[in-house]
């Protein structure tokens, strides 16, 4: 077996393993970043930072030439890796590859983080990493670390506290602003170029509340219905394929280079 990959049975990954464990072991830079996250995230933040970031001016570059500059990153916001997003990307996507999945599925697995780039730009981790959520509405209690939305403005707001909020049920996923970070930003950078099964994977892979705790639903249509479960099978891969043992970059660079010209050939805006 390749170091650092999944078993060949990777999609029947143990979960036993204990991973995103967020109490009071967890590391203090960790429960910072979202105390910073949860305390700074509003719906109008988001919106500034989506039109800024939006312009796609900062850089221009193919996304592989991103994952190697993202060899420089490590996430604070994640208790079970320490590994920087360059290795945690060809694991993931490795393990996907292992497990036969298609390979627009392998792509998702080696690029989903590259939106860690707004790092690389200056941005501070709390508005690039972790967990994401729905703004304009009220914060779910299944929300990562959901007692450090406290001092929040949106909390405040009448119409923002309610359930729905500024929502109406069944709106779907693209009505809703999401809280800013590399999912959205991704998402706008390869916009247009990848299946839409791979687009929705990029842009609400860190939508635990949704795809693990079954958190606001009630906002999905009948599009998100339908894509939601490649949501649950590819997470099992961006878990339980992290180990912390760095995966041998000599063997597995050729091929997903290859994977990622082959889908992705050009230069992109960033």
């Amino acid at each position: 077996m390749t170091q650092g990959v999944a078993p060949a049975n990777s999609e029947n990954m143990s979960e036993d393993l204990h991973l995103r464990t967020y109490d009071p072991e967890t590391r203090d830079e960790v429960r910072e970043t979202y105390r910073k996250n949860h305390t700074r995230q509003t719906l109008a933040l988001a919106r500034e930072k989506s039109a800024t970031f939006g312009k796609l001016d900062r850089a221009r570059m193919t996304v592989w030439e991103a994952l190697l500059e993202l060899d420089r990153v490590i996430d604070e916001s994640d208790p079970d890796t320490e590994l920087s997003q360059l290795q945690h990307a060809l694991q993931t996507a490795d393990s996907l590859r292992v497990a036969g999945a298609p390979p627009w599925l392998q792509l998702v697995g080696l690029i989903h983080d590259a939106g860690k780039m707004l790092c690389i730009f200056g941005e501070e981790q709390w508005a690039v990493v972790g967990d994401t959520f729905p703004l304009g509405c009220a914060f779910s209690d299944t929300i990562v670390f959901p007692e450090l939305f406290a001092e929040n403005p949106d909390r405040t707001r009448p119409a923002y506290a309610s359930e729905t909020g500024i929502y109406e049920k069944g709106c779907g996923l693209d009505a809703v602003t999401m809280a800013w970070g590399h999912d959205e930003y991704l998402y706008q950078v390869t916009k247009g170029r990848l299946p839409a099964e791979a687009a929705f994977v990029i842009r609400f892979h860190s939508f635990y509340p949704l795809h693990q705790e079954n958190a606001y639903r009630w906002m999905l249509n009948q599009e998100d219905e339908s894509l939601l479960p490649w949501l649950g099978r590819f997470q099992k891969h961006d878990l339980y394929s992290k180990n912390h043992q760095p995966p041998d970059f000599q063997a597995l660079a050729s091929h997903f280079r290859d994977l990622a010209e082959t889908f992705l050939p050009d230069p992109l805006d960033w």
